[in-house]
């Protein structure tokens, strides 16, 4: 069902909640996540808040923002006119209290293209991050011509092999407690072993999420970057979600695994 009303998020961690100064101004999104894997991180990725990435190379990349334009989440083009996002973006709110922003770069210009939404879907049993199921569709009024990111499947099991890296996308914090980013941020994140997430993570569930990170933490996602994407092997492999502060040692980010709701996604793309 598309619909535009939920209960609203008490707001974990990754929800975008941006200094005064720049809520008027900034679209959000990334910064890099918290770690706990064992892999060296990759030299040009262990800067808080990311290394420059361009539009052109990841243009399903999208900005949501309220309808006054302040800052809200991120998301990714997995349609020409449905944007995967984390359902704690858009419970409680209505189509018309969203915007999607595609093509922006510099959230400081007024390039790329601004979409309404008319309609939301949201897992019907998402009810806090925590619990799983942070995963919504939104509908926009008119289609992008953009490239669009295939979602990982159940048989994409080596995506998500312990030590692997995937590549987080945003505009968010670039510090706990810190600013947002005028430019989308890339991080290169490794996947952390289930049970090692289990063993730091109150709340964590293998079967529905993945953690990320470096165990020394400096790079991780961060507020501003819910609902963004996390990927691998070309393929959309996580929805940014939750986390313990950002960026934090032995606190590794989490994120939806995409490929447990890839079948009913599938479904909601083609309502």
């Amino acid at each position: 069902m598309w619909s535009g009303t939920r209960s609203q998020l008490s707001g974990f961690r990754r929800h975008a909640t941006l200094g005064a100064a720049l809520a008027a101004v900034l679209l959000t999104l990334a910064a890099p996540a918290p770690a706990l894997a064992e892999p060296p991180a990759p030299p040009d990725s262990r800067v808080v808040g990311g290394i420059r990435a361009s539009i052109l190379e990841f243009p399903w990349t999208v900005a949501i923002t309220k309808s006054d334009g302040s800052p809200l989440c991120g998301g990714t083009l997995v349609a020409p006119a449905m944007v995967l996002t984390a359902a704690h973006c858009a419970i409680g709110r209505q189509p018309k209290d969203l915007l999607v922003i595609a093509g922006r770069e510099d959230l400081l210009t007024l390039g790329g293209e601004i979409r309404a939404l008319t309609g939301i879907w949201i897992h019907p049993f998402y009810t806090d991050v925590r619990a799983g199921d942070d995963v919504a569709v939104l509908r926009l009024a008119l289609p992008l011509a953009r490239p669009t990111l295939p979602l990982a499947t159940p048989a994409d099991t080596l995506l998500y092999g312990p030590g692997s890296y995937t590549l987080a996308l945003g505009w968010g914090r670039t510090a706990e407690g810190g600013f947002p980013s005028r430019y989308l941020l890339k991080a290169a994140l490794p996947i952390v072993g289930d049970p090692l997430c289990q063993a730091v993570l109150a709340g964590f569930e293998a079967s529905s999420m993945l953690c990320a990170g470096y165990a020394n933490g400096g790079v991780d996602t961060c507020q501003g970057d819910s609902g963004g994407p996390l990927i691998a092997g070309g393929k959309l492999i996580g929805v940014t979600s939750w986390g313990i502060g950002c960026a934090r040692p032995y606190q590794p980010g989490v994120y939806v695994r995409v490929s447990t709701y890839q079948p009913l996604l599938d479904l909601v793309l083609r309502s």
